[in-house]
């Protein structure tokens, strides 16, 4: 692990071989982060968060608890992973709230998903396998695996494969990626490999 000397990473998380943490990022206690990531400037990671390996936090993504990321995750510049459903800073009665007035909800990524420059992800929700989130999109529902998502609130517009091409209709409901030549298969707006 590397880690440059403005980031700040609490001595109880953990951090996995080769992985990189840049300058004036913060990694919180508790959290677990995978070998081989990439955590960028400014990036936040919240406590216990868990990050897989070979995962990108690009400059100032903020990831918070309790935040899941599979392995082969990638999370733009700027893009939020949020935590309340309900956010307030004071309670009804006018007290300011602490960590005992509300309820910690999370975001889930699957392997090999993407998040775009500043998507933000409204918790609680799962973004499937290999799904693609496109910048500037607010995603407030689940995403299924290879969904491709985009606009304000998100909503699915295709499908894009583990390259993360946008896939081309074969007939049938079958998909092909056009770079691998990979096929998948659409049934009740799923879609799965074929192998």
């Amino acid at each position: 692990m590397r880690a440059m000397p403005s980031a700040d990473v609490d001595e109880r998380a953990t951090i996995g071989a080769g992985t990189t943490i840049w300058h004036l990022a913060q990694v919180r206690e508790h959290a677990t982060i995978g070998q081989n990531c990439i955590v960028g400037r400014g990036a936040y990671v919240g406590p216990g968060v868990q990050v897989g390996d070979n995962v990108k936090l690009q400059n100032h993504a903020l990831v918070y608890e309790p935040a899941r990321l599979g392995d082969g995750v990638f999370v733009g510049p700027a893009a939020v992973l949020t935590n309340d459903e309900y956010p307030r800073a004071v309670t009804p009665e006018g007290r300011l709230k602490s960590g005992d007035d509300w309820h910690m909800v999370g975001v889930v990524v699957g392997e090999g998903a993407s998040i775009g420059a500043r998507a933000v992800c409204v918790a609680p929700l799962t973004i499937g396998r290999w799904a693609l989130i496109a910048a500037g999109a607010v995603v407030v529902k689940d995403v299924p695996d290879f969904a491709l998502v985009v606009g304000v609130p998100g909503r699915r517009v295709g499908w894009v494969g583990r390259a993360g091409v946008p896939l081309q209709p074969k007939g049938d409901g079958v998909f092909v990626c056009p770079q691998t030549g990979e096929l998948y298969e659409e049934s009740a707006e799923r879609l799965t490999e074929l192998f």
